[in-house]
């Protein structure tokens, strides 16, 4: 989340008058996060989140990601759902951009996840995918390997100034990539974005998952490669073995995963973090400084592809070794 556009508040009270959701009382914006511009309101019958959506989210794509939420709701699946204007609608127009309101979730994001959490995460992981098998719509990933290449031809030249070498380092691994990513994989819709401020707690209880706007058809086992680089790491760049078992036995105690996808988990888990360095890096090479936006340090991202190259077995994640060393 994050503000890119600033709403007027008389113009917002006008907005709202097409929903069902009182009287404005009082909002703010929400500084985290890179993609949307993202409000906090307190209105006469509770609070909410309005939605502006810009950079890289199309406007063809709001009707799955909202109809997603709706359906993974339907199956159990706690998230927040979109408020439908009086007209029946769900998306407007607000600043000149499209724009949503949808309900509030109660919960926190954590800041220091235990591996009971990854725990927690994993099995919600998993419940989602199963929820998603028989959703009626799809959306190509557009930040796979195609949409990979878009970002890097486009931060290529000045990478080195993030990381003397870097350019020669990445150009390997789109190589290998290329060649190698994996194929006839079990795949459906993913959340694609699991990071720890899109899930909140109550306590040690997920309470619920936000922010569906990368969700796209693809394979399960690289979201569960995703939520291995975003909740396993700690702030030294070490991978945590214990989170990593927590995590990927709460995802099999409800999914569990096949032996190809168990062996191909090394090379999804280097490619997902190539996937966020590389954004990172397009953002911090190209996003101007100040304002809201929080921009995310590429090199984090870095480290943990220099993780996943070293991994000779998908054990070293923590899979408990039943047929796959």
């Amino acid at each position: 989340m994050a503000v890119y556009t600033d709403v007027a508040e008389g113009e917002l009270g006008a907005f709202l008058k097409h929903y069902p959701v009182g009287d404005l009382l009082s909002y703010k914006g929400i500084a985290e996060g890179t993609e949307n511009s993202n409000f906090l309101l307190h209105t006469s019958s509770g609070s909410y989140i309005l939605t502006l959506y810009e950079k890289r989210v199309e406007k063809a794509d709001l009707p799955f990601f909202l109809g997603l939420m709706g359906h993974l709701a339907s199956k159990g699946v706690s998230c927040p759902l979109p408020v439908t204007a009086h007209d029946g609608s769900v998306i407007g127009t607000l600043a000149g951009r499209p724009a949503v309101i949808i309900t509030f979730l109660e919960g926190l994001s954590l800041r220091r996840p235990a591996a009971t959490h990854c725990a927690e995460v994993g099995k919600a992981l998993a419940a989602l995918h199963l929820a998603g098998a028989d959703f009626s719509m799809t959306r190509p990933n557009a930040l796979a390997l195609d949409g990979w290449r878009k970002l890097w031809d486009a931060s290529r030249g000045r990478a080195d100034e993030v990381e003397p070498g870097l350019a020669a380092e990445v150009d390997a691994d789109f190589a290998d990539f290329e060649q190698n990513w994996p194929k006839g994989l079990p795949k459906g819709i993913i959340h694609a974005d699991l990071f720890p401020d899109n899930v909140f707690f109550l306590g040690e209880k997920l309470s619920g998952l936000i922010d569906f706007y990368f969700a796209c058809d693809d394979l399960y086992a690289y979201d569960v490669a995703t939520c291995l680089n975003a909740w396993c790491f700690e702030k030294d760049f070490s991978f945590n073995l214990t989170k990593g078992k927590a995590l990927l036995a709460g995802y099999q105690s409800v999914r569990p995963l096949s032996h190809d996808e168990k062996a191909a988990l090394p090379m999804l888990a280097r490619g997902s973090a190539l996937r966020f360095m590389l954004t990172r890096l397009y953002d911090w090479l190209t996003v101007p400084d100040g304002g809201l936006v929080m921009k995310r340090d590429p090199t984090e991202y870095i480290r943990r592809m220099r993780f996943h190259r070293a991994i000779r077995f998908p054990s070293e994640y923590g899979l408990a070794e039943n047929g796959v060393s």
